[in-house]
C-alpha cells in the first residue's frame, strides 16, 4: 500500500485553503460526503502529495464531533488499495480493529474504509481503493 492522502480537520474550509495555497497546494476536487456529515476540499502539491481538508456539516457529525473534542488538526491517513476487501481481512486478521467491516461511499466515488486508531497507534487509518 501507498500513502493515498492525509486528511486534517477543519472549521473554516475557505481559511484552511488560503494557506495552503501558501505553500503552492492546488484545489483538484471539492464536493459533500452528505453521508457523513462533511465537506471536502482535495489540494495536490507537489510530487501527487493530496490533503483532504474536511470541514462538518454540522456538531453532531463524525468530523463535528472530532472538532469539538480535539480541535483542528490531522484528522486520518489514508493509503491506497486496489482490493479493499482483501486489504481488510489482511489487517483484521493481524488484529485490527474496524470500524468499516465493509467498504462504504467515500469522497470522489471511491469505497473507503476506517481503522480504529488503537491500530493505527492513535491515527485513524482509511483504506481508500485506487
Amino acid at each position: 500500500m501507498r500513502l493515498h492522502h492525509v486528511g486534517i480537520a477543519v472549521e473554516d474550509l475557505e481559511e484552511a485553503k488560503a494557506r495552503y495555497r501558501a505553500l503552492g497546494f492546488q484545489v483538484v476536487a471539492e464536493g459533500e460526503v452528505a453521508a457523513q456529515g462533511v465537506r471536502v476540499t482535495l489540494l495536490e502539491g507537489e510530487g501527487e502529495t493530496l490533503l483532504e481538508l474536511l470541514a462538518p456539516l454540522g456538531p453532531d457529525t463524525p468530523v463535528g464531533r472530532f472538532l469539538a473534542k480535539r480541535g483542528p488538526g490531522l484528522h486520518h491517513l489514508a493509503f491506497a488499495t486496489s482490493e479493499i476487501e482483501k486489504a481488510l481481512a489482511r489487517l483484521k486478521a493481524e488484529g485490527a480493529r474496524l470500524i468499516d467491516e465493509a467498504p462504504r461511499p467515500g469522497f470522489g466515488g471511491h469505497r473507503v474504509a476506517f481503522l480504529h486508531p488503537s491500530f493505527g497507534l492513535g491515527v485513524l487509518w482509511e483504506l481508500v481503493e485506487a
